[in-house]
C-alpha cells in the first residue's frame, strides 16, 4: 500500500459508491443494525467483513492480538455489552486464524515486554490443554491445534459474561467459534457446542 495515495483512493471509493447509489453515505449515517459481533485478531491479513462478504453496517467488529476475550479487558467487555444489549446482535463469533503471530509468540520463551501479560492468557490455554498439545509431535500441527483450542477457550470466556449468557439462554444470541485458513481463504467452523460445553461450569462462575 502506498500511504501517500490513501486519500486519492478514498476519493475514488466514494465516487464508486455514489455512482451505484447517490444516497449511499446518507443512508449509512442514519444508524446501524448488524446481526453479527465479530471478535477477531488484529492481523492485517485477516479482514473480517471482506472474508465474510459483508458490507458496511452488517458486522460489528472488535479485534485484538490473538482474538482474546479477556474478562478484565474493558475494551472487549464494553464492545460485547454494547453489541448484545444495545445493537441486539444475534450472533457472536470468535474467529482465530492459522499462522497467528500472537499464538506463535505465546509458544516461545522470548521476553516480549508489555506483550507478556497479554500472551500469558494464551499460555493459560496451553496449560489447560497441555497433555493434548504435548502429544502432538509436529510443531506446526501443535501450533494449529493451540489456535483452535484458543478459540474454544475464548468462546468459554464469552459465556462467563453475564450479558452473553443471559442472551444465549433466552435464545437471543448464538456463540460461534471459527478459524480462518489463510492458505485457502476459507472459514472453518469449529462447530463448538458452546452452551453445552459451558453447562457444567456455570455454577462455578455463579452466573444467573
Amino acid at each position: 500500500m502506498d500511504f501517500n495515495k490513501i486519500f486519492e483512493k478514498n476519493a475514488n471509493w466514494v465516487k464508486d459508491k455514489l455512482n451505484l447509489d447517490n444516497s449511499y453515505f446518507e443512508t449509512m449515517s442514519k444508524g446501524q443494525s448488524p446481526e453479527v459481533l465479530y471478535i477477531g485478531c488484529s492481523d492485517s491479513r485477516v479482514t473480517a467483513e471482506e472474508m465474510m462478504g459483508a458490507g458496511p453496517g452488517e458486522v460489528f467488529v472488535h479485534r485484538n492480538i490473538a482474538n482474546m476475550v479477556v474478562n478484565t479487558d474493558l475494551s472487549s467487555i464494553s464492545v460485547i455489552n454494547y453489541a448484545v444489549n444495545h445493537l441486539k446482535v444475534k450472533h457472536v463469533v470468535v474467529c482465530g486464524h492459522y499462522f497467528c503471530g500472537g499464538v506463535k509468540a505465546a509458544m516461545s520463551d522470548a521476553d516480549l515486554g508489555p506483550l507478556n501479560p497479554w500472551l500469558r492468557n494464551i499460555r493459560d490455554v496451553y496449560r489447560l490443554h497441555k497433555s493434548t498439545l504435548d502429544a502432538i509431535a509436529d510443531e506446526d500441527a501443535r501450533y494449529n491445534k493451540l489456535i483452535e483450542l484458543n478459540v474454544h477457550e475464548q468462546c468459554m470466556n464469552l459465556m462467563k459474561n453475564e450479558d452473553v449468557l443471559r442472551a444465549v439462554e433466552k435464545g437471543a444470541v448464538e456463540v460461534h467459534g471459527w478459524v480462518f485458513d489463510i492458505k485457502s481463504g476459507k472459514i472453518v467452523d469449529l462447530k463448538i457446542d458452546v452452551k453445552g460445553a459451558f453447562s457444567d461450569l456455570k455454577n462455578i462462575y455463579k452466573l444467573a
